[in-house]
């Protein structure tokens, strides 16, 4: 593993253990040229996923990239980020079990909705502000109403 410090290609282990969600093995590192420590964390990835995005345009799955969008729609809010990961982790789990090598990016938001819609009602409307596209207070008005009206149910 190359360190981020100094750049230099060796390091070595000195812990590993589960990480928080249990999705992932965490790692200390040390590097073997500077010393500097750093932490890695290695995840199991059943298959590589490409998402196809309007207009037919294609690009690798980034998780690191979901993972922040759900995190931003998270913030300031009771979440903690174990929730948040274990939110994308399932995402991710959901998406490589399909079988399907593509997947459209709406599939994606709707999985992030789905699980936001559980975990917080504000998160909920703010991701969905971005990906249903809010462009006047009457959308949030509406869409706010609905997800009230379905709490109450």
């Amino acid at each position: 593993m190359r360190c981020p410090f100094c750049a230099h290609d060796d390091s070595q282990v000195k812990d590993s253990r589960p990480s928080d969600d249990g999705a992932a093995i965490r790692r200390r590192r040390q590097c073997a040229a500077c010393g500097a420590r750093f932490t890695t964390f290695e995840r199991i990835q059943l298959r590589d996923l490409t998402v196809v995005k309007s207009g037919d345009r294609r690009q690798p799955f980034d998780r690191e990239k979901l993972l922040r969008s759900v995190a931003t729609a998270c913030r300031k809010r009771p979440i903690t980020p174990v929730q948040v990961e274990r939110l994308v982790s399932g995402i991710q789990r959901q998406l490589e079990t399909t079988g399907e090598s593509e997947t459209p990016s709406q599939r994606i938001g709707e999985l992030v909705m789905e699980g936001l819609r559980g975990l917080d009602p504000v998160a909920y409307i703010r991701f969905a502000s971005v990906y249903k596209d809010f462009r006047e207070a009457k959308d949030f008005e509406d869409f706010a109403g609905n997800v009230g009206e379905a709490g109450r149910e």
